[in-house]
């Protein structure tokens, strides 16, 4: 279990109204999702931390319009016919669930009709377990157990965007939480 001491330590940026409304949250959400040790929530709170900018934001600040088109709107399940899909299912939570068929399959493990209501996704329980199941539920916990970060990032943002953040949150993670 982490505590809030932990939480603004590693999110020296995160406000303490964010921190008291998310602290107890996250912990339910990683022991529900068996983010358990240090290094599965040290890696997990350093990503978490990047995308929500230190639990700054649970609605992605871009439109969406990016997901509406080509190549990424397919990826993501979002229809050429239903152009506003990249708006209706742009990142929410506090890892930035993104797309038409990432809101389905988070919704119905979580027991959350989000194809209706996306922004169910915004509220603290639900920014944090949707978080904590979309890293259950790309087998992070084992890369986390095996140190491997950059396969982490990857899987979650596609790319290394945004990596020297992350990679500073999830050294002061370490050091706070072992």
């Amino acid at each position: 279990m982490i505590n809030r001491v932990d939480l603004a330590v590693i999110m020296p940026q995160a406000k303490a109204a964010n921190i008291e409304r998310f602290w107890a949250h996250l912990n339910s959400a990683m022991e529900e999702f068996l983010i358990n040790s240090p290094a599965r929530q040290a890696a997990f709170l350093a990503q978490i931390g990047h995308e929500s900018g230190q639990l700054r934001y649970v609605e992605e600040l871009a439109s969406g319009q990016d997901y509406d088109i080509g190549n990424k709107a397919r990826r993501l399940g979002n229809t050429p016919q239903d152009d506003d899909d990249g708006e209706r299912y742009k990142g929410r939570g506090l890892i930035q669930i993104t797309g038409t068929d990432n809101y389905r399959a988070c919704g119905e493990a979580l027991g959350l009709d989000l194809l209706t209501n996306p922004e169910l996704l915004e509220l603290p329980e639900n920014a944090c377990r949707s978080a904590a199941w979309f890293w259950w539920s790309r087998g992070l916990n084992q890369l986390a157990d095996g140190g491997n970060f950059e396969r982490i990032t990857r899987k979650i943002n596609g790319g290394l965007t945004g990596q020297a953040d992350r990679l500073v949150l999830w050294q002061r993670a370490k050091e706070q939480l072992t």
